[in-house]
């Protein structure tokens, strides 16, 4: 019995177990309910809480997945990107190196991807922002690819849908990002005088220099559930006109009680909502 409690290097030290270690991205919790959800049945869900129906913020891939028919959507000016025109810098790091990390991080080029696909077999040009990238915000390229597309929906005479998810114009790029406010509202202008329908979508949140230009020139503005749209923040108008603001100022349906939007749309009717307005206005 001795040698059971001999300290050796064979005994007396157990071999720690290896722990399992959990695969990433297997769950989200939602950021309203705390609900932990397991990311296939929120996939199967159109990434909404199942609990709170919170709409999660979701990626250009994940809408062109849910948003246009199988293997239809095909992407356009790919090849465009940003430059560091004012030659910015802050005191951490350059936009250049910044722009690079964001590409690396997104798997994009750009804060938009812009393309034509089907939705329930309608031919449509659309461009979608990401938010994961420099918070979807609109610079030149941003809004040189929208003008693109929309000038794509007047030469092909197909409807034009445009997603929007964004924190506003980008400060890196100064007045050439405001010029993009002017340019994508002449390029709609000549849409409408074309005729040719537009539908825009707004996501939580679409602020800023995007909510006062393109963003909210649809013939049909369609926003989901309690998204934040606006120019300035709830916090800044406070601060501003030193009043306390009505409650769910700036969401969807406060927009839609005064006027603001035509339609507010869960996300998992909103392909079939988009199908039936476009057969109509065409």
């Amino acid at each position: 019995m001795k040698k059971w409690y001999e300290r050796t290097d064979e005994k007396r030290i157990p071999e720690k177990s290896k722990a399992k270690k959990m695969p990433e991205g297997l769950w989200s919790k939602c950021p309203s309910c705390g609900k932990v959800i397991y990311q296939e049945q929120l996939i199967d869900n159109q990434y909404t809480c199942m609990e709170c129906d919170h709409h999660f913020r979701i990626g250009a891939k994940e809408r062109i997945e849910i948003t246009f028919d199988d293997k239809s959507f095909k992407e356009m000016d790919t090849r465009i990107t940003s430059l560091n025109p004012l030659e910015f810098t802050d005191n951490i790091t350059s936009y250049d190196k910044r722009l690079s990390q964001a590409m690396k991080k997104t798997n994009l080029t750009e804060a938009v991807v812009t393309g034509t696909g089907k939705i329930y077999g309608i031919h449509v040009a659309c461009a979608i922002l990401d938010f994961n990238f420099f918070g979807g915000s609109m610079g030149s390229v941003v809004g040189e690819k929208i003008t693109r597309v929309v000038e794509k929906a007047i030469k092909n005479k197909i409807p034009l849908v445009i997603i929007s998810m964004s924190g506003g114009a980008r400060m890196q790029e100064g007045i050439f990002s405001l010029m993009q406010m002017a340019k994508t509202s002449a390029a709609l202008a000549l849409l409408s005088e074309k005729r040719v329908p537009y539908i825009s979508i707004l996501a939580d949140p679409t602020t800023g220099g995007v909510s006062a230009s393109f963003s909210m020139l649809g013939d049909i503005n369609i926003a989901e559930p309690k998204a934040l749209i606006g120019f300035a923040g709830p916090r800044v108008i406070e601060q501003t006109i030193k009043q306390k603001l009505p409650p769910g100022f700036q969401r969807s349906e406060f927009l839609l009680e005064h006027g603001m939007v035509d339609i507010v749309v869960h996300r998992k009717a909103l392909k079939a909502t988009v199908a039936q307005l476009l057969r109509y206005m065409t």
